[in-house]
């Protein structure tokens, strides 16, 4: 095999499908990338649930594949001077790496070691901004669940509907939704669940652009096309949440709060807050403001922040991180909280337009005040 390409070219490639690529493995060439050259070149990571192909654009002058380890690969591309980096290997599986004045000799591994990455029968797929894509899964993601107790909730389910893309995790404590319509969608409606793993790459792999990603659904995995690069993941099975349902919506009390100042006042309760002295965050919504306070040993903490709407002097306590968090991804400079009683989730939603979003933060048990 031999050809030569831009160092900045193979290093974001390099780069890419290293985040596939398994820590440690019985399988030595799952520690490494699988390197296939032939009109162009392309660059996989497989750790047995997620695979990433990406291609590049190279001078390919001898065609072949072989596998080398993707940490010292990765090392010595990004060490290399910006120029041309010319690659070749002989059939003792010597590789030669090339660039300016620094030259490197590395021992690869047959490519007849390595895992096919699973094919996704194109049945169903969609297509989607990338810049629309990579939001709704950041503001999603913080609410996967952790617990392998119940696996389909460490992933976030995909509903493809007339009404567009809807993508919710939960975890037990809090909800997320994010929903956006969608531009075109081949072979009906359908849903899924990827792994939050997964999606954390996918949400890396996609740009700040307008360019159309697409996600094609298989029977066992799901595709996600970016650009030159593809991630193949396996589906999460199980029964995910009845979201539909578990969402309070006739609630008596609504407020609304500007979303930075309001998370600036649970940020300033939280100092006295660590993962050693948990307390929760006490709210008390009155007339236009909300009291918040935090008390544990290491000292009390009270702020208040203004608001519109009347609470009713509703009490009620959150876990500090899991109400900022939900406050931070929210994608409005606004948001309207409904409440109910202190022990009722609280759901947050927009203020204005379409209901893009929807977050829902379980409360925290008060025990009385001293």
């Amino acid at each position: 095999m031999k050809f030569s390409c831009e160092k900045a070219l193979l290093q974001n490639a390099v780069g890419i499908a290293s985040r596939a690529v398994s820590q440690k493995s019985s399988i030595p060439a799952l520690e490494g990338l699988l390197l296939r050259a032939s009109e162009t070149v392309s660059v996989s990571g497989y750790n047995m649930q997620t695979g990433i192909r990406t291609i590049l654009s190279a001078d390919v002058t001898e065609p072949g594949d072989l596998v080398l380890n993707a940490r010292l690969f990765g090392d010595i591309i990004r060490r290399m001077p910006d120029d041309v980096i010319t690659f070749s290997s002989d059939d003792k599986l010597v590789v030669h790496l090339q660039c300016g004045d620094a030259n490197f000799n590395i021992m690869g591994l047959s490519a007849t070691d390595y895992p096919d990455l699973p094919e996704v029968e194109d049945e169903y797929s969609v297509s989607i901004q990338q810049k629309t894509l990579r939001s709704m899964i950041e503001e999603t993601l913080f609410a996967v669940s952790t617990n392998e107790s119940r696996p389909v909730h460490t992933g976030s389910l995909f509903e493809i509907s007339e009404q567009g893309l809807t993508v919710v995790s939960v975890d037990g404590f809090r909800l997320a939704i994010r929903k956006e319509p969608l531009e075109r969608v081949n072979g009906g409606y359908f849903s899924f669940v990827a792994p939050g793993s997964a999606l954390s790459e996918v949400e890396k792999i996609c740009g700040d652009v307008e360019d159309l990603t697409s996600i094609t659904l298989g029977k066992r995995h799901v595709l996600f096309e970016v650009g030159q690069t593809q991630l193949i993941c396996r589906r999460l099975e199980g029964d995910f949440l009845d979201y539909k349902s578990a969402v309070p919506r006739k609630n008596p009390i609504s407020v609304v709060a500007d979303t930075k100042e309001l998370i600036q006042s649970i940020d300033r309760v939280s100092v006295v807050i660590s993962e050693k002295l948990k307390s929760p965050v006490r709210c008390i919504f009155d007339h236009d403001r909300v009291v918040l306070s935090a008390k544990t040993a290491n000292g009390e903490a009270k702020d208040i922040c203004r608001l519109a709407g009347d609470g009713g002097e509703l009490e009620i306590g959150f876990n500090n991180r899991y109400l900022m968090e939900a406050l931070r991804y929210a994608p409005a400079d606004t948001v309207k909280i409904e409440l109910n009683t202190g022990v009722s989730p609280a759901v947050i939603v927009p203020t204005e337009g379409e209901e893009n979003f929807l977050y829902m933060v379980l409360p925290v048990r008060l025990k009385a005040q001293d």
